[in-house]
């Protein structure tokens, strides 16, 4: 347990010993609608040839195993149960209930294991039967409708930022990586028509991938960051003019 409870161990003291029985799911659920309404069975210990005979009786009022309301199929719950009776096989064993204010008793030792098992007769087939037709019925079943669902969520066949995505993926992904001598020529002839570019018609000039035309900006350019041109790339002072500095010489 993840916090502390206080541990009630009242029982070590009594030496109470209990039986450990391992019931059919039925059977438990059937105990657990009479929760506080009384008796669920009796029980039967006896002896036989010797032996442990115990055995079972559920009670009449808990054979119904549809709930009110339900449409089921009307099947009754098997009444008698026989007791296998079962070693503890050296285990320390204790049983252990908490309350409402999360303290744990000890109710007892496990001094016998049992196993209840149901007598064959026709209401077990019955229940055998309904039980293997809910286990192979699919837990989806498809549905004809005559109409259009117009009160749930309609999913879009695509979202804005996955077609702006893709967009950009296409874009960039028809741009191959030219010469790098080749992209400078084609900047320096753009520079000569004007002396100020954004990025972007930078790309559409050169069609080349964004990182890679930034690469060879930064050497042949300058980022105009504020000003009246703000945003835009010239080329250096260096390389500014340099047709008619290569002209003269």
């Amino acid at each position: 347990m993840s916090k502390k409870s206080e541990m009630d161990l009242t029982g070590a003291k009594k030496n109470t010993g209990v039986w450990l029985v391992k019931v059919p799911k039925y059977l438990a659920n059937q105990w657990a609608k009479a929760s506080g309404k009384g008796e669920v069975g009796k029980l039967k210990i006896g002896k036989k040839q010797g032996k442990s005979d115990v055995s079972f009786t559920l009670n009449e009022d808990l054979t119904c195993l549809s709930g009110p309301g339900e449409k089921t199929e009307s099947v009754q719950a098997p009444r008698e149960h026989s007791m296998a009776m079962l070693s503890v096989g050296g285990q320390t064993l204790a049983v252990f209930t908490e309350t409402s204010a999360d303290k744990i008793c000890l109710e007892g030792m496990v001094v016998q294991r049992a196993e209840c098992r149901p007598a064959v007769s026709e209401n077990y087939v019955k229940l055998k039967k309904l039980q293997m037709a809910v286990s192979i019925k699919p837990k989806r079943l498809t549905e004809q409708i005559d109409r259009a669902v117009t009160n749930n969520f309609k999913p879009v066949s695509n979202h804005v930022a996955n077609m702006e995505y893709e967009r950009k993926k296409k874009t960039e992904g028809r741009m191959v990586r030219a010469d790098r001598q080749q992209v400078t020529d084609m900047l320096f002839s753009a520079f000569e028509k004007h002396q100020y570019y954004n990025i972007k018609d930078l790309v559409e000039v050169t069609k080349q991938p964004v990182t890679y035309l930034k690469e060879i900006l930064r050497e042949i350019g300058m980022y105009n960051a504020k000003g009246t041109h703000k945003s835009t790339w010239e080329l250096k002072p260096e390389y500014r003019h340099y047709r008619g500095e290569e002209a003269e010489n």
